[in-house]
């Protein structure tokens, strides 16, 4: 950030009286973008090694795939420029969700060839849960599919909820605008530095109630530091 820009996002928190939500930063970026004739910047690791050093000290080694999955969500986080604590948690949703695979996954994956047929059960089929946290039901399909400008495709072919950029944008997406359970992550985590561990296990009310809060929270700690580690900004 400019000196210039500083001064511009300070007058306006200012006036405001509070901090800015995700939206409004890039909303205010894209001005100051406009006026000086150069684009904002998404936030991005600065050391990418001092990242994934943290993240093998504490959760052990790790697969080129997840290391695909991880740089696929910094990327969508990152331009949607979210903050420390939003990073991590999402991280962690992510870790937790699809265990540790840090790729999308379908619904019942774990039941191996039994699978395909299990998902045909389902009242919701075939709008069954895919991607980071599960995508599931027609009408959640289709905010997903405006939401990430998709023109209809997703609803032509739900798998595409199973790429890894679709996949990123909805978990973004959805999770900064209360789209899964109507709780956003601007309710329990703050745009500015680190989030305590009550404040990480509250946030699991954005995906999943209270299931496994705990547990999540404890990981969102670990992607806080790792995240900072590589210079999240």
């Amino acid at each position: 950030m400019t000196f210039q820009s500083k001064i511009v996002f300070d007058a306006v928190r200012k006036m405001l009286g509070r901090g800015f939500t995700p939206a409004e930063v890039r909303a205010l970026d894209q001005a100051l973008a406009e006026a000086s004739g150069e684009p904002a910047k998404p936030f991005a690791l600065t050391t990418p090694a001092g990242f994934f050093a943290s993240v093998r000290g504490k959760l052990g080694s790790l697969s080129q795939t997840q290391v695909n999955g991880f740089n696929s969500l910094l990327d969508e986080m990152g331009i949607a420029r979210w903050p420390l604590a939003w990073a991590a948690y999402g991280l962690a949703t992510a870790w937790w969700e699809t265990a540790k695979a840090m790729q999308p996954v379908e619904e019942a994956y774990y039941l191996g060839d039994k699978a395909a047929a299990y998902r045909k059960t389902l009242r919701y089929y075939p709008w069954h849960g895919r991607g980071y946290p599960q995508l599931t039901w027609e009408k959640n399909y289709r905010w997903a599919d405006e939401e990430c400008g998709l023109g209809g495709s997703l609803l032509a072919d739900p798998d595409l909820a199973m790429r890894p950029d679709i996949a990123g944008q909805i978990m973004v997406k959805g999770m900064e605008q209360g789209a899964f359970t109507g709780k956003r992550l601007a309710d329990y985590l703050p745009l500015d530095g680190r989030a305590g561990f009550s404040a990480y296990q509250a946030a699991r009310r954005v995906i999943n109630g209270t299931d496994k809060a705990a547990e999540i929270a404890k990981i969102a700690q670990t992607f806080e530091a790792a995240l900072e580690a590589g210079g999240w900004s």
